[in-house]
């Protein structure tokens, strides 16, 4: 899909996936059933710092050593049904780029989550203060 002639509403065109989307827009497409939500972070962020209840856990890279998760095609087809709409999420919206460019490649439409769960880090390298799904009021846990 090229983001620039067909995008919905408040998509940001992106090279190589369908484009960038706020964490607002995602949070109301996984609710309105239009995308499915694939954190892509790992099992030990998603553990430690919190996660968004009914999304989808697909590791783009595994802890330790943050090695490229070799299920992630797989998991990522069995979690889009075909023709479906996928938005990604990882800590701070970087991760979840490489992600979408990958899902785009396996022809699933691909949008990346602006900021992330955690957002940028701030003027003392902390994330959480600056943007991102948590600070921004959407759902989440924390176990």
């Amino acid at each position: 899909m090229n983001a620039s002639s067909s995008s919905p509403a408040g998509v940001r065109p992106a090279e190589g996936y369908a484009g960038d989307v706020t964490p607002e827009t995602a949070a109301a497409w996984m609710a309105g059933g239009q995308a499915v939500l694939v954190d892509v972070r790992t099992d030990a962020e998603r553990e430690w710092v919190g996660y968004v209840p009914n999304a989808v856990p697909v590791a783009w890279k595994q802890w330790p050593g943050m090695a490229m998760n070799p299920d992630f095609d797989a998991a990522l087809r069995a979690a889009v049904p075909p023709g479906g709409r996928v938005v990604l999420l990882c800590r701070s919206g970087v991760r979840s780029v490489a992600a979408a460019k990958r899902a785009t490649e396996l022809g699933i439409e691909a949008y990346n989550i602006l900021e992330g769960f955690e957002g940028n880090a701030d003027g003392d390298g902390h994330r959480g203060n600056l943007g991102g799904w948590r600070r921004r009021g959407l759902p989440w846990k924390q176990n």
